[in-house]
Order: C-alpha cells, then sequence, then structure tokens
C-alpha cells in the first residue's frame, strides 16, 4: 500500500513527495555548482562573468540553494522550503536580466536560461501548492482601516456589490456570486499562481458588517468581516476590514509571499486606498509606475511614472 504524505507536507511517498525531493537534489547540485565555479555558471545562462560583483552573487545564490535543498531533503516543513524556492526562482530571474542588461548577454544562451528557470519556476509552484493543500499550515492574520467621505450607506452598498471587488482588489482576479449568498472566487497567488475558493456570507447587516468564511475545498482558508461605523467629527465612514487565512505553505509561505512583495497586509491596505477612490471620486487613480499598487517585481523596474494612456 503506497505511503501519503503526513500533515506537515514532509514524509512519506507519493508523486508530489518525490518531486519535491527531486526539487531539493536540484538545489544542492546548483548551490554546489555555483560555488566551486560561479563564472561557468554565469557563463552558462549567457551573462558575462568576467565582473566580480557576478560572481559573488553567483557565490551568494549558490549558498541559498544549498539551504533550499538541505531544507526540502530535511523532510521538515516541506511546503514552507519549496515556497522559498519559489521566491528565489523569481529573484533568480530578475537578476539574469538585470545582469545581462548591465553586463551583456550571450543570446543564444540567455533566452533558453530563461526558459529554463521559467520552467522551473512552474514545476515548484506546482508542487508548493500540492504540498501545501495537504498541511494544516498557521492561521495569519490580515487587518487594515480607511475613513470614507460618504455616507454609512453609501460605503455599504459599493462594497457589497460583491462582483465589483475585483475593480479595486487588485490582487482578485474575478468574483461570482449566486442567490443563496454563495460566491466563487480567483485570485493571484505567490508568483502569479492562480488560487480559487467558494465562500459565503454569514453576517450581513445593512451599514454596519459584512462577514464571509471560505467553504470547504478553497485553495487558501479564510475568514474576514468588514465593520461600518460613522467617522469622529462627521467625516463620512470608518470601514474596517479584519482577515483571516491559512497561507499556502503555512508560516514559511507568508514569508515567501513578503518577500515577493505579495503580502496581505500591505495588500489590503492598498485595497482600502483604491476603494476609498472609487466611492469619493468614482475611480481608481493610477499611474504607469504603480497601477495596482506596489510590489517587488515593480520595484526591480522602477522608472519615473507617466499617466496610464
Amino acid at each position: 500500500m503506497r505511503a501519503r504524505l503526513s500533515r506537515d507536507g514532509g514524509s512519506g511517498r507519493d508523486a508530489t513527495t518525490d518531486l519535491a525531493r527531486g526539487l531539493g537534489v536540484l538545489s544542492l547540485a546548483l548551490g554546489s555548482a555555483e560555488l566551486a565555479a560561479p563564472g561557468a555558471v554565469a557563463r552558462l545562462v549567457g551573462v558575462r562573468e568576467d565582473s566580480p560583483a557576478v560572481r559573488t552573487v553567483a557565490r551568494l545564490y549558490g549558498a541559498r540553494e544549498l539551504a533550499h535543498g538541505t531544507g526540502i531533503l530535511s523532510g521538515h516543513s516541506t511546503a514552507g522550503w519549496v515556497w522559498s524556492r519559489v521566491a528565489g526562482d523569481v529573484l533568480d530571474i530578475a537578476t539574469v536580466v538585470v545582469g545581462a542588461r548591465r553586463t551583456g548577454a550571450t543570446p543564444a544562451r540567455l533566452g533558453p536560461a530563461l526558459a529554463g528557470l521559467a520552467g522551473v519556476t512552474a514545476a515548484d509552484v506546482a508542487t508548493a501548492r500540492a504540498l501545501s493543500r495537504r498541511s494544516d499550515g498557521g492561521e495569519c492574520r490580515a487587518s487594515a482601516a480607511v475613513t470614507v467621505n460618504r455616507s454609512r450607506s453609501d460605503t455599504y452598498r459599493r462594497w457589497r456589490d460583491l462582483e465589483r471587488l475585483p475593480e479595486f482588489m487588485a490582487h482578485l482576479r474575478s468574483g461570482t456570486t449566486e442567490g443563496s449568498g454563495r460566491s466563487h472566487w480567483e485570485a493571484i497567488g505567490p508568483a502569479g499562481s492562480t488560487v480559487r475558493w467558494d465562500a459565503e456570507i454569514v453576517e450581513d447587516r445593512e451599514g454596519e458588517e459584512i462577514s464571509w468564511r471560505s467553504l470547504e475545498g478553497a485553495d487558501v482558508e479564510n475568514t474576514g468581516s468588514v465593520l461600518f461605523s460613522d467617522a469622529p467629527g462627521g467625516r463620512g465612514t470608518e470601514v474596517v476590514v479584519d482577515l483571516r487565512y491559512r497561507p499556502a505553505g503555512g508560516r514559511a509561505g507568508a514569508v515567501v509571499a513578503k518577500l515577493l512583495g505579495e503580502e496581505p497586509n500591505q495588500q489590503l491596505r492598498d485595497d482600502l486606498r483604491r476603494f476609498k477612490q472609487v466611492v469619493e471620486i468614482g475611480e481608481v487613480v493610477r499611474s504607469e509606475g504603480s497601477p495596482s499598487g506596489q510590489s517587488t517585481r515593480q520595484q526591480l523596474a522602477q522608472r519615473p511614472a507617466e499617466p496610464v494612456a
């Protein structure tokens, strides 16, 4: 009888476990190569290796890969370690692109190298998500508040129009509702992955509160509430959002999300800022430099912002 993974996603044997272990071995091999021959690795991906900085970065990334490989093969918190590989993959792609621009690149090698990195990233994300579904993880919390210069009834009605939430919640790709009070959601996860869940409203008091919880089978279990109250001094409505969730990969997955600039507390603050703009002026103020909030990937390619066409 084939063994199953334990609840921490790190023991037992099946296809997902074997793939995770293979990724761990790959990390050890790559890390050893980067430490022993950083110049050769740089040449392999098409980046000129005659710069001491290139060799130093390669050695640092080699040490990182050795840590990833050791963590994955240890069998403890395997999902979290694979999610840390996802963060490393994103950093590797960005570093190769930036390094190629600054030091020159060999096109014949750069293209295949980037394609290979993209393939490894896809394998890492798929493996991490599969492992995370078997892990109980750890509950995290995100909360934020904003004052909207509109009445409680107007503010509540705008939020209660659930299918329009993606207009200001940048991480949401889509939302569809049913007459029963249930809804289906798709959102952007770590490294651009897609997470899906069904939810139901458990409390709905007009002008006061909307509360929900995810249903069984959600990629990310979550519960939350939105509270509406009169702001001091007649300045409109105070909106307070409280969210509890179990991130993919548990606590380690939450750390990886922060490294990728996708940490839910920051997302929530950005979402409420956009919600305020939608309710008060009817649209989200955007620019080319930061069309949907700040993230690490955007910061890597900063430039002066221009109006969106």
